[in-house]
């Protein structure tokens, strides 16, 4: 027998959730499917012990979901963005940016990715149109003009008009649907954890800029006692790895030296996780009877907290477009694909252009870096307009 729902999610990571509690609380009928359960504790294994920086228009989306309430008692305000460039001998140049200047508003708001996944499925425990199922994957599919059959892990089938493929970057519906993608490479690894420092961070995420990649410290709520951040550092592959597996008093002490000592010694609060740093963008972001969203459609550098929020931007085009087009008809995913595909590439080439410019050992490519922090700075209108568009107000 197979199941009938209007919705189709496949992948619960932060996406995948949000998406299906976005779609919930908007009275569509969900199933969330991923195949490994979420881990929603700080301390577990596998537990994602990255952050994020939800902008001013994902907490919107959040709204929509009825999920931020919960998540805002646990989130820092980021109300400065503090560029600095830096060199062997510690900072050349650096420039504030006050969320003052273009909105009453912090930037975002920034919190554990491990959290986001707790509070997220607490939500869809409280929705009676949201099936979540851990521990099942999808196994293939099959789209008519009429809807989309998925065969699912457990044996079971569902018939869905809409299919969304939330499932990753190596995602399975997208490759089964024919969609290629374009992806480049940088030879880095990112590193993330958290820390605790002496120098409080009043409420600024700090982005050091030297060669190998930005390396950014992003607010946490206070950690037993002292001042927190989130970290991700980018660097050359082998020279991340060897990070990695350094003890922790070296670690410390390489923390320490990367940036620039601005909240004086660092330590290790976290355990660390490694990854490689791509960007990748599907030739389309959708098929017949599927919308691919986050990293199925789109993957940057950790840079300017821009991946998630562009994720939620998919989710927030996606529930837009429902209203004025069939459910999975094909003129809902034909006008999505022409208005987040264009968007996001002018992202991912403006992304790609900071962290090669970041990564880059010429004498020359480091002034002109410096100097260009300096003058988009002091330029207000330029200023302005570059905040604006961080934020997606433009």
């Amino acid at each position: 027998m197979t199941e009938k729902t209007d919705i189709l999610i496949s992948g619960g990571g932060v996406a995948g959730l949000t998406a299906a509690a976005l779609f919930g609380s908007n009275g569509f009928r969900v199933i969330c499917v991923d195949p490994a359960p979420p881990v929603t504790s700080r301390d577990t294994e596998g537990a994602d012990l990255r952050s994020t920086a939800f902008l001013q228009p994902s907490v919107q989306v959040l709204e929509r979901a009825g999920v931020w309430h919960q998540l805002a008692g646990h989130a820092t305000p980021l109300q400065t963005m503090r560029i600095v460039d830096a060199g062997p001998d510690g900072p050349r140049n650096s420039r504030d940016f006050d969320a003052s200047d273009i909105s009453e508003l912090p930037f975002g708001w920034n919190l554990p990715n491990w959290l986001i996944r707790r509070e997220l499925v607490a939500r869809l425990e409280q929705l009676e149109t949201v099936s979540f199922r851990p521990g099942v994957g999808t196994d293939r599919m099959l789209a008519r003009s009429t809807g989309a059959k998925v065969w699912l892990s457990d044996g079971r089938s569902v018939q869905a008009d809409l299919v969304v493929a939330a499932d990753g970057r190596g995602s399975a519906l997208r490759s089964a649907a024919g969609i290629e993608v374009t992806t480049k490479r940088y030879g880095q690894k990112a590193l993330a954890f958290a820390v605790t420092h002496q120098l409080p961070h009043e409420n600024v995420s700090t982005e050091i800029h030297r060669t190998g990649g930005p390396f950014t410290l992003v607010p946490l709520p206070d950690y037993e006692g002292k001042p927190s951040s989130a970290i991700v550092w980018m660097e050359e592959g082998p020279k991340a790895q060897a990070l990695y597996e350094l003890d922790e008093t070296a670690f410390n002490a390489a923390i320490a030296n990367r940036s620039c000592g601005l909240f004086g010694p660092l330590t290790l609060a976290s355990r660390r996780s490694i990854w490689p740093i791509i960007s990748q963008i599907a030739h389309r972001f959708s098929a017949r009877r599927l919308a691919l969203v986050a990293e199925a459609a789109h993957v940057v550098p950790p840079i300017g907290a821009q991946g998630l929020n562009m994720s939620l931007a998919d989710l927030q085009s996606l529930l837009d477009l429902s209203a004025k087009h069939p459910l999975g008809s094909d003129a809902m995913l034909d006008a999505y694909d022409s208005a987040r595909r264009r968007d996001v590439k002018l992202r991912v080439s403006a992304i790609d252009l900071l962290n090669r410019t970041s990564q880059s050992d010429m004498d020359w490519f480091r002034e002109l870096r410096s100097w260009g922090i300096g003058a988009i700075h002091d330029a207000k209108p330029i200023r302005k307009t570059l905040m604006q568009m961080g934020l997606g107000m433009k």
